[in-house]
Order: structure tokens, then sequence, then C-alpha cells
């Protein structure tokens, strides 16, 4: 692999590790009369913070680590495949 291969790989790789980290950290806000909410995850919804209901102010957290591996392997799976995409088109150069 050449420089340019390598520097093009790293930064895609590193431009794809933020992107994961805001995905697995991105909220919506949910504000409705009687129940306001959090959600966190993009594209699956992996952690939920209830802040207000219709009884009353609560801070309550729902996490469900089960979504939470499958929206890492998601972002990450689609990152080895790009990497070995990339990395079969620069050796595939040097070869010709």
């Amino acid at each position: 692999m050449t420089k340019k291969g390598f520097l093009i790989l790293l930064s895609f790789l590193l431009l794809w590790i933020i992107l994961t980290i805001l995905a697995v950290t991105w909220e919506t806000r949910y504000d409705w009369r009687d129940n306001v909410h959090i959600d966190y995850g993009f594209p699956l919804v992996w952690s939920t913070q209830t802040l207000i209901t219709i009884i009353g102010p609560v801070n309550l957290c729902i996490a469900d680590i089960p979504t939470l591996m499958m929206d890492l392997s998601l972002w990450l799976g689609i990152m080895l495949i790009i990497a070995s995409i990339i990395l079969y088109l620069f050796n595939n150069k040097n070869e010709g």
C-alpha cells in the first residue's frame, strides 16, 4: 500500500469513528403535554430518558444494551466493509 492509500484509509477510519460516536450519542427530544423524554441512538434507539410524565417530574433512564450492541455492530460493520474495499482497490493499483 502506498503512503497516499494509507492516508486515505486512516482519514476514512477517523471520520467514521467520529460519525459512530455521534450516531450512538444522537438524541431526539419529544415534548408532549404529559410525557417528555429523550431517545438516544441512530438509527436504533438504545436508551430512553423520561423527564416528565402525567404524574409529574421524574428522571428515569432505561438502557437496552443488546440494541446498543446491534447499533454499534451496524456502524462498525459498514466501516469494516468500506475499509476492505479501500484496501482492495489500493492493493490492486500497486500490482497493476
